[in-house]
């Protein structure tokens, strides 16, 4: 008898505890005697039938998934389109599937990729194939909806807040014969999670970050410009956190990269740090440094928060289990049961609430003026940043990742050429 197969697949930007929701995947399939297959490079790898045997793997090496950051089997940025559109594609699924006899099939992204898991569940029904798709969630964005938190965001916000502390140090230092202004530009297309939790930094008024801008917020020129002089009247300095995402109060981004988009059919953004330090040195004079951490927000793993890291691998377990119970087109969420202390559950939400669907932050969440955060986002935010997540060091003083073997299945169908 053929025995029936997992597959796992990554998909979207990596964070620095997707590797740790593989881990928990792959260890509790193996729990239940299940073989686990991964796609190379997400969907991608599907659609290829480039297909990693895990079991291959060292249990070590397995372990050691959980504290190494990136994607260890590639991900992708590729959207599908609806089952009419995308026809082509959904049927070398299928067949890829068939092949291997796929009867779970895990896919571990954001908003798109729930949407991608959705539309597969929809394509097993279509064709009467016995196939259980389930989401689980990551994003280093926070902006998946249902869930109150995603894994990846805690990971990424606890490096937010303590590069931002450690920033304003440096510039405070230096603030009398020096720099004035700096600026810090946080990911976040359209949500401004990762800019608030930059708030965390400050608790006193004249702490920094002194002034946050959020995408939920059309940016206004010259109040931003009032607020920066006033801060530096008042402090001596001023820490500007700014979301990538922020828009012009005619809707177009501020730091819109020449019109590009991405494979998901987002504008490509960057530069917002830039332009705002611009702005500021040619308006007020002020001497000014920016920073633009852009991808060491989504791998620092040797800052990640234990809260993260721990909810990452509680998602891929539950999808496993999900999985094999056959319940079909769902996604493990995270349901905050308490905020203090902080106490959370794993819970199944269907995939049809979550595709498609974003969670921008709450007004009640965003100061007034709109420069700043409530003491709402801090009783959300405090906790999923709390606690380390140690790993292990080398004699050359560097973490000890670990590099997967990641050998192939052979390929039983005809190369596809998309």
């Amino acid at each position: 008898m053929v025995q029936s197969t997992l597959l796992y697949a990554q998909s979207g930007g990596v964070t620095a505890v997707i590797n740790a929701t593989a881990s928990a995947v792959i260890s509790e399939a193996r729990r239940r005697k299940v073989k686990v297959l991964a796609a190379r490079n997400g969907i991608l790898g599907a659609l290829r039938e480039e297909l990693i045997d895990t079991s291959r793997e060292s249990i070590s090496a397995i372990r050691a998934l959980a504290h190494t950051p990136g994607g260890a089997f590639g991900s992708c940025r590729v959207k599908l389109k609806s089952l009419e559109a995308d026809r082509d594609r959904y049927a070398r699924l299928l067949e890829v599937f068939k092949a291997h006899n796929v009867r779970w099939f895990l896919y571990n992204g954001g908003n798109d990729s729930a949407d991608t898991a959705w539309k597969v569940s929809q394509l097993a029904q279509a064709f009467d194939y016995p196939l259980t798709c389930v989401g689980v969630p990551k994003t280093i964005d926070n902006d998946l909806a249902v869930t109150d938190t995603c894994p990846g965001f805690g990971s990424a916000a606890k490096y937010t807040a303590v590069s931002v502390r450690e920033c304003a140090l440096d510039v405070a230092a230096m603030a009398q014969t020096s720099t004035k202004v700096f600026v810090y530009e946080a990911m976040g297309r359209h949500a401004g999670w990762l800019a608030a939790a930059a708030g965390l930094a400050g608790a006193a008024a004249d702490e920094a970050p002194h002034i946050i801008l959020f995408p939920e917020r059309a940016y206004d020129q010259a109040a931003f410009l009032a607020q920066v002089d006033k801060v530096v009247k008042q402090v001596g300095y001023c820490v500007v956190v700014a979301s990538e995402g922020i828009r012009n109060a005619d809707g177009t981004f501020v730091a819109d990269a020449g019109g590009a988009a991405d494979a998901f059919g987002h504008a490509q953004l960057g530069g917002v740090a830039a332009s705002l330090a611009g702005t500021v040195k040619a308006s007020l004079g002020y001497k000014v440094h920016w920073a633009l951490p852009d991808y060491l927000q989504r791998s620092a793993r040797h800052i990640a928060s234990k809260t993260d890291w721990a909810q990452a691998q509680a998602v891929g377990k539950a999808a496993v289990q999900y999985a094999l119970k056959g319940m079909n087109a769902v996604m493990p969420v995270i349901v905050r049961s308490a905020d203090a202390p902080y106490r959370w559950k794993i819970a199944p939400a269907p995939l049809s609430k979550v595709a498609n669907h974003e969670k921008t932050m709450p007004a009640s969440f965003i100061r007034k003026d709109g420069f700043g955060i409530t003491a709402n986002a801090r009783k959300y935010l405090a906790p999923l940043i709390k606690g380390e997540a140690p790993l292990p060091y080398g004699a050359d003083g560097l973490p000890r990742y670990v590099t997967l073997k990641n050998v192939a299945v052979k390929k039983k169908l005809p190369a596809w050429e998309d």
